[in-house]
Parts: C-alpha cells; sequence; structure tokens
C-alpha cells in the first residue's frame, strides 16, 4: 500500500472548526486536498472556512453543520455526505467531547452523550462512506482516539471508555480493509491544546469544588507534553 496522495484528494474533517480538525483543514488545503469540513458550531465552521477560500481561491470546500450527540443527525449527516460526496477518499472523525466526574456521579444519560459523538459518530460516518473509500484505493481513514484511549484516569470512565472503543474499532477495521488497499489509522493525541478542556461538561454529581479541580485536571492532561522515552 502507497503512501496516501493528499494533492486531488477529498478529505472529510469533523470537528473541524477548531482544534485539531481545524489544523488539519489549513494543513489539508495546503496539499491540496479538497474539503468537506464538518462541526456544530455554525460560525466558527464559516470562519475556518472563509479563512481557507481566502488563502486557496481554487480549492473545493463544503461545510455542514451538524451536531453528532444526536444520532437521528449524525445519521442524516451520514446519508448526505454519502451521496453528495462520492469521491470522499480520506475520512478523519475528529470530533470529540469530554465528561468530567467519577462514574458514580455522572447519570447514563451524560455518559452516553460522550460515547454518541466520540465513538457511535465515527461508527455511522465510517459505515456510510466505506463504500466512497474502497472505491479508490489507497484512500484512507483516520479516527482520532486519546492517550487516554491507551490508559484511563480516574474521573474519565466515559471519556476513556470512548476512545478505548475507537481504538479497538480502528484495528479490527484496519485488518478489514486492508485487502482494498484502504489504509487506517487511530492517533492517540496527548499534550494538544484544544477547546475540549473548555467545551467538557461535568457529570450532575460533581460538586462545585470538585468541578474547578476536575476541569484544570483534565485542561493540565491533555495539554502536557509527551514524556520522552529513555535512554
Amino acid at each position: 500500500m502507497g503512501p496516501y496522495q493528499f494533492a486531488g484528494g477529498t478529505a472529510v474533517v469533523t470537528g473541524a472548526a477548531s482544534g485539531i480538525g481545524e489544523a488539519l483543514a489549513v494543513q489539508l488545503a495546503a496539499r491540496g486536498s479538497s474539503l468537506v469540513l464538518v462541526d456544530r458550531d455554525e460560525d466558527r465552521l464559516g470562519d475556518v472556512a472563509d479563512r481557507i477560500r481566502a488563502a486557496h481561491p481554487a480549492l473545493t470546500l463544503a461545510t455542514h453543520v451538524a451536531d453528532l450527540s444526536d444520532d437521528d443527525q449524525t445519521d442524516a449527516l451520514a446519508a448526505t455526505l454519502a451521496a453528495e460526496h462520492p469521491e470522499t477518499d480520506l475520512l478523519v472523525n475528529n470530533a470529540g467531547v469530554a465528561l468530567g466526574g467519577r462514574f458514580d456521579q455522572v447519570t447514563l444519560e451524560e455518559f452516553d452523550w460522550v460515547m454518541a459523538v466520540n465513538f457511535r459518530a465515527v461508527v455511522r460516518l465510517t459505515h456510510a462512506l466505506l463504500p466512497a473509500l474502497k472505491a479508490h484505493p489507497g484512500a484512507h481513514l483516520v479516527n482520532v482516539s486519546s492517550v487516554f484511549g491507551i490508559f484511563a484516569p480516574a474521573g474519565q470512565a466515559a471519556y476513556s471508555a470512548s476512545k478505548f472503543a475507537v481504538r479497538g474499532f480502528s484495528e479490527a477495521v484496519r485488518h478489514e480493509l486492508a485487502e482494498n488497499a484502504v489504509g487506517v489509522t487511530v492517533v492517540h493525541p496527548g499534550g494538544i491544546k484544544t477547546r475540549i478542556a473548555e467545551s467538557a461538561r461535568t457529570g450532575s454529581g460533581v460538586s462545585a469544588e470538585e468541578y474547578e479541580v476536575g476541569r484544570k485536571q483534565f485542561a493540565k492532561l491533555l495539554t502536557m507534553p509527551p514524556r520522552r522515552p529513555r535512554p
């Protein structure tokens, strides 16, 4: 399987209005990829799209607004992407949310919100766009997990469960798609400064004091630089 060819390709990127998704969109445009950008924040997404169009006026760029915590919206988005962008040869499932609090401090509804965005949306969008990816040998699927998909700290049961699920799903699909010459990469970011801590929710059973401590700890963990291996 050869390296993915960015120039002339079409990339779908979720969570594209900020953070990793925004940076990916900018870099993909610079490498000559057409873009299909997805986010729930219409204003921020529009700003990102406008800046990329200004820098690359000949670029083909489409935007779609959807809340991936809503299964119906996700399914509608998946159908739209499959129908309107059959030329897709790169799917980056990047959108993610976080929830702070011990497992006994969060409701099942709160837990499910994280799973809907971080895992079920990955599965739904991947399933919908698999025919497009398989139709383009050399295509690639990128699923963004987390360092918390490798180890699980206290207070992050929902987030870690979702990211471990992404990891397992991606590894299985990687084996399945090898015969179609479709590559699969699962990414485990660590020290990346994004808006996820800012937009994270807190379990309804968490006190105000615990909330503030947990928010700071989560932000610190996600912005901590990776450790260098010992010599």
